[in-house]
């Protein structure tokens, strides 16, 4: 059974940073599409950031330079690094993942599997 578990969520200032990360198993997370989304109130929910089988990274035109993705294979386990975190930043953050190569970006629908999100909360 593959399972996803994001923790790292929380509320911090403008400018500060958060590391997200996304416990996986069932699965090796080297081997799947893996993605960051997130999902603000009374908004669709947003790729923010993929790491596919490759290796190969993709990010939001709202996040590069601020945010990285990355994986520990040993661990089995992604991550979301945020650094320079605006208020816009806020919502409820997902991590995903997917047996099919998938490139970019890719919507929601993209991905078959999902944790059950860890909440990012920026006040200015």
């Amino acid at each position: 059974v593959v399972q996803l578990v994001e923790s790292g969520g929380g509320t911090v200032q403008a400018g500060g940073s958060l590391r997200l990360s996304c416990a996986a198993s069932g699965y090796l997370v080297s081997y799947y599409s893996m993605g960051w989304f997130r999902q603000a109130p009374g908004k669709e929910r947003e790729a923010v950031a993929a790491l596919d089988s490759s290796g190969t990274t993709s990010y939001a035109d709202s996040v590069t330079g601020r945010f990285t993705i990355s994986q520990n294979n040993a661990k089995n386990t992604l991550f979301l690094q945020m650094n320079s975190l605006k208020p816009e930043d806020t919502a409820m953050y997902y991590c995903a993942a997917d047996p099919n190569l998938i490139y970019g970006l890719g919507p929601p629908s993209f991905y078959n599997y999902w944790g059950q999100g860890t909440q990012v909360t920026v006040s200015s």
